[in-house]
């Protein structure tokens, strides 16, 4: 279902919020990180170069995903398998779980963090950076053309929708009631983009891509055209740019100590 080349055509932009959201971490010498989620493994790299005697790894559901990432691995010190993260469980406590742009499709996250809550070492940190651009005009585009007859059977009730990301304070409250305290925030990123239709090129990487598994190629040529014309309307060019505001939800969750 995904496309590593197509996530990767804006690292710099998928990256930025990854970052920002290290730079609120305090651990200080973490024996053993989880990367949920980790996607193409250039990000899980990262960790390794900043906790240089950790062991890591990352997991993902994607093949294609793991074949990108399989060039990151470190041996005996990063390496990568392919589980479900909702159903995967690490081998000993963990010190630090980090998902970037992960739990969008993780399902009952009522349960989800509780689970994570236990893999947890004594002072564990959960760092977590989740979209959250289900108000914004691309998602309630995307929500139309699925509603739409053409295509409404074959994919209308498939990939992310308004109940897939909870308010931010929502998680907050969840995880002090597990006993953490908790540095949260939320952050929109504009998006400078260039190119014909770059935002549909942003979303053919990551929400759209259940969708146009499930579509032939007749289909898939003709809602993308339906959805970048949407597009091209609700993010007009400026120029030879178009403007993505994305926003984003944050938290660091420690049982050691209030991150500030």
């Amino acid at each position: 279902m995904w496309d590593a080349e197509q996530y990767l055509k804006f690292t710099d932009e998928r990256a930025r919020p990854f970052m920002e959201l290290l730079a609120r971490v305090q651990c200080e010498r973490p024996a053993f990180i989880a990367d949920l989620g980790c996607g193409p493994g250039n990000l899980t790299k990262v960790l390794a170069d900043r906790w240089p005697n950790a062991h890591i790894v990352g997991v993902d559901h994607s093949t294609e995903m793991l074949t990108q990432a399989a060039a990151h691995a470190i041996p005996g010190r990063m390496q990568f398998i392919q589980a479900d993260v909702a159903a995967w469980t690490p081998r000993e406590p963990i010190d630090l779980i980090v998902s970037n742009a992960a739990f969008q499709w993780i399902g009952n996250h009522d349960s989800l963090l509780p689970r994570l809550a236990k893999f947890l070492s004594p002072d564990g940190t959960l760092a977590v950076q989740i979209p959250y651009h289900f108000e914004n005009p691309a998602h309630l585009e995307i929500e139309a053309v699925k509603a739409d007859p053409r295509w409404r059977d074959v994919i209308g009730g498939v990939g992310l929708n308004q109940q897939s990301v909870r308010q931010l304070a929502w998680y907050v409250e969840r995880l002090h009631d597990l006993g953490f305290a908790v540095d949260a925030w939320q952050t929109t990123y504009l998006h400078v983009l260039s190119g014909a239709n770059p935002v549909l090129e942003w979303f053919k990487g990551s929400a759209l891509r259940p969708l146009l598994a499930k579509l032939n190629a007749p289909q898939t040529s003709e809602f993308l055209a339906e959805l970048g014309a949407r597009f091209r309307a609700a993010y007009p060019p400026r120029g030879e740019v178009t403007l993505l505001p994305f926003p984003r939800l944050f938290f660091v969750a420690s049982r050691k100590h209030v991150v500030s």
